[in-house]
């Protein structure tokens, strides 16, 4: 159960979603029974049919900042920087134009200590040493550094996406309807199956719709290294719950109403902010909850969730919510039935 290789499966290339569904709310639904066992499918749509009235969804509105950034170095040669941590020292960049951030670097050489890489409309970086494994990087700039990163930047892809990143599409799908909190480097893609039109149906049958704040940093990506999961380091990530959200969250679980997580950002927010006895508290800060096999859940009831890669963390979470040997399982049973995994792929609902 702890050992990495036992979070290992196969899947075919062609089960890798390439691009979004024309609409979003006909993705494929899996439904997984975790008290039967019993996987059935659906469309995405049929959520309504599904779940209860009285039950509450809890979306991650976080969004995604186009934060690759392609430019060239002082000696001519390309390269390219990924923004990892936007959502921090907002107050700051707004009265300087400055911003410093922890950066990846991709060139053909190692950026030296003090160098610079020049971007279109007079947006300069300066890499001002290390960070960790990455580096830290300070953007000066003439303008307003969030409108020329709005003009240039580009939304940053998953590297298994093996096209040219950002088609015209991709500006707009690869984001959730709701999204209104700048600061993410990759979307909660669970969210990406939501229409408005679904969203009015929940709402009409007596759902409660409930947004927070995660925004998905570096650290959801790096693979696990070690061979006991339990050794493995969960980097942190901001996350903001208002006092409206935790309330309307704890008067349903009091009376008894289920709380629906979508997409493992929305779990792992709520439980690393609920008590032991399942009552949440309001607040922001940074979250690094890492679930895994054994982990006891205070307050998530069912979730919604896309298909997740071999040996990842997230794979682990839904596995402790639903047991390793049935997720897997009905991942086998996806791969059957043709469905598309990964962040433009199809869904499942855990409950």
């Amino acid at each position: 159960m702890f050992t990495l290789d036992d979070y290992d499966y196969d899947l075919p290339d062609d089960c890798i979603a390439q691009k979004p569904s024309v609409q979003r709310d006909q993705s494929r639904l899996l439904h997984l029974n975790r008290q039967s066992g019993k996987a059935t499918n659906y469309v995405f749509s049929d959520l309504k049919n599904i779940i209860s009235p009285g039950d509450v969804l809890v979306i991650n509105n976080t969004e995604v900042i186009p934060g690759r950034l392609i430019g060239r170095k002082e000696t001519g040669g390309k390269a390219e920087i990924l923004i990892l941590t936007y959502s921090k020292g907002q107050e700051a960049r707004k009265a300087s134009g400055e911003f410093t951030s922890t950066c990846l670097i991709k060139s053909t050489k190692k950026p030296k200590i003090g160098s610079f890489i020049c971007f279109d409309h007079g947006l300069r970086a300066e890499v001002l040493g290390l960070s960790g494994e990455n580096f830290l990087v300070k953007f000066t700039c003439d303008e307003d550094f969030d409108e020329i990163l709005y003009k240039i930047g580009k939304v940053p892809l998953p590297p298994y996406i093996k096209r040219e990143t950002e088609s015209s599409e991709d500006k707009t799908m690869y984001q959730t309807i709701y999204a209104s909190q700048k600061g993410a480097i990759a979307a909660p893609t669970a969210g990406f199956h939501f229409s408005e039109n679904l969203l009015s149906q929940l709402e009409a049958i007596g759902v409660k719709i409930v947004q927070i704040t995660l925004h998905i940093g570096y650290g959801t990506f790096v693979p696990v290294r070690v061979s006991d999961i339990r050794n493995h380091q969960m980097h942190s990530e901001t996350y903001s719950i208002t006092t409206q959200a935790s309330d309307i969250i704890n008067d349903a679980k009091a009376g008894g109403a289920r709380i629906v997580a979508v997409g493992t950002t929305s779990v792992r927010s709520l439980e690393f902010a609920a008590s032991e006895d399942g009552r949440l508290s309001p607040g922001s800060g940074e979250c690094d909850l890492y679930i895994y096999p054994g982990y006891r859940f205070k307050i998530v009831d069912a979730m919604i969730t896309n298909f997740h890669l071999p040996k990842s963390t997230l794979l682990m979470l839904v596995s402790a919510f639903a047991g390793r040997d049935l997720i897997l399982n009905s991942y086998k049973q996806a791969i059957q039935n043709g469905y598309r995994f990964y962040s433009y792929g199809d869904a499942m609902l855990i409950e």
